[in-house]
């Protein structure tokens, strides 16, 4: 079994494949190489064969998505560790060996994440994973280094090691035997916030998540949908409410999602007013699809247990205190 195994989930990304994957390759050591091709309709599964044929290629049937796809292609892969890594990320030297040498030292870290940075601008974080994730009492997501659109500069703040709420999906390290005692990425999820869902799912189980800072990468971001794709607002208001409804503790669960629900409604209206029609919309078919399937979601709530007390959960409202209170960083707030 190898120790490591860096697991590239490609679409259509040849020219994602032709800049980062030689930093890859030049920079992960003995780590096995892996390209698992989403049913790619561009020649990457002929391009990396050709000028890559180290790299060990899976061919997925049709496109899964991001959960399916990995899904699919991990158990094909065996290592104690898997890195889930976007194709739109440039690797840095040394970039394994720190959080490898984490994960080896506490056995109870099932998930981890490097430093995030910003390939167009590389001395600021990037909005996908920047210092670590972190949630809010009703469920919204942020990190360290990145609040809504209010992306820091990195001046070293965010250097340390230490425990956080969700490890970002762009370079996602996990323990492979944790991945499936946790059940893997929800395929129902597709793309946008499993990640959380699955760190969220780890630490139900009774393990940790951690951020990284002696690592780093840096990434493109926006590489298959864009902010202004009315697919990705579907995409997280839909799995935003899913996976607060698979994994809110018992205590005040029908009140955190029906205020959901309803600042979600607030959410469409501004979309709507602010001549983003079509995402208003989206927000509108994403609770119609929580609406159809919450007999599913509920046995998945009640497949496992849930943590009443976990940690690294903002006490506080990040949208009130970040709009209203004008709290920008990370360090304004009160944890």
């Amino acid at each position: 079994m190898n120790q490591v195994a860096v697991v590239i989930l490609n679409w259509n990304g040849r020219h994602f494949l032709e800049r980062f994957l030689p930093s890859v390759i030049q920079h992960s050591g003995q780590a096995k190489i892996v390209v698992a091709d989403n049913a790619s309709t561009d020649d990457s599964v002929e391009f990396v064969k050709k000028h890559f044929p180290s790299v060990e290629i899976i061919l997925i049937p049709t496109n899964q998505g991001y959960t399916g796809g990995y899904n699919y292609a991990l158990p094909k892969v065996e290592a104690k560790y898997y890195v889930l890594l976007n194709s739109d990320i440039e690797v840095t030297p040394g970039w394994l060996e720190p959080v490898i040498a984490l994960m080896e030292k506490d056995s109870s870290i099932a998930a981890c994440q490097p430093k995030i940075k910003s390939f167009a601008e590389k001395n600021k974080f990037e909005y996908a994973g920047a210092a670590g994730g972190f949630i809010d009492k009703l469920g919204y997501p942020f990190c360290r280094g990145r609040i809504f659109d209010s992306v820091e500069t990195d001046e070293g703040q965010y250097n340390d090691t230490r425990e956080i709420f969700w490890a970002t999906g762009a370079c996602l390290f996990v323990r492979s035997t944790a991945y499936y005692e946790a059940g893997g990425l929800d395929n129902d999820f597709f793309a946008h916030m499993e990640e959380i869902d699955l760190c969220w799912r780890l630490q139900h189980a009774g393990y940790k998540i951690y951020y990284c800072g002696n690592s780093e990468v840096y990434h493109v971001g926006g590489g298959t949908l864009t902010k202004s794709n009315p697919r990705k607002t579907y995409l997280n208001f839909r799995n935003n409410i899913a996976l607060l409804y698979k994994n809110l503790p018992h205590k005040g669960f029908y009140r955190k999602i029906l205020l959901r629900l309803l600042l979600d409604g607030l959410a469409g209206m501004k979309f709507f007013v602010s001549e983003s029609p079509m995402h208003s919309f989206s927000v509108m078919k994403a609770h119609f699809s929580i609406y159809s399937s919450i007999k599913k979601l509920h046995n998945k709530r009640h497949n496992g247990k849930t943590v009443d007390n976990l940690r690294n959960v903002y006490p506080g409202s990040i949208a009130y205190d970040y709009f209203v209170r004008k709290k920008k960083k990370f360090i304004d707030l009160k944890f």
